[in-house]
């Protein structure tokens, strides 16, 4: 049995307490030229992802497919259009999207742009570690029966 202060990495320490990490509205409003993620989940020890997007007017995020994970996708300010392979559907503050992983999708940004919440399971993290031997090529004589002593080829 684990300890309850024990954290999902194995570390000890005091038990993990809910709290606010950022006010969407607020941060949806601030410069609407800019692009790209304007907050990120960066707490130690989470389990999941969380990226506050916001695209400028007529901006995109092409198309594009998810292999491995499920997203949740909330629209928390603007307009737009997602793009699947069933078709087009329109994009307002407050639809939630579910984006199966395998799915393919594209994000077009509205005349007044788009700022959306996507959440998803954390990505394990890139290891460093020693690549496994590569094994040397067959030489050429592999295979080859070796001429009796004293016989030349």
């Amino acid at each position: 049995m684990t300890s309850p202060s024990e954290t999902p990495d194995g570390a000890t320490g005091p038990d993990p307490a809910p709290r606010l990490l950022c006010d969407v509205q607020a941060m949806t409003g601030v410069d609407p030229a800019s692009a790209g993620a304007m907050w990120k989940l960066a707490e130690p020890g989470r389990q999941l992802d969380a990226n506050l997007v916001h695209l400028p007017p007529g901006e995109n995020v092409a198309d594009h497919r998810e292999p491995d994970l499920d997203v949740l996708l909330l629209v928390v300010a603007g307009h737009g259009t997602l793009g699947t392979a069933e078709g087009t559907r329109a994009l307002s503050a407050g639809a939630l999207l579910w984006l199966p992983h395998g799915s393919t999708r594209r994000i077009d940004a509205g005349a007044n742009g788009l700022s959306y919440l996507t959440v998803h399971r954390r990505r394990p993290g890139m290891q460093i570690g020693r690549r496994a031997p590569e094994t040397p090529p067959p030489s050429p004589d592999a295979g080859r029966t070796p001429p009796a002593s004293g016989q030349t080829t």
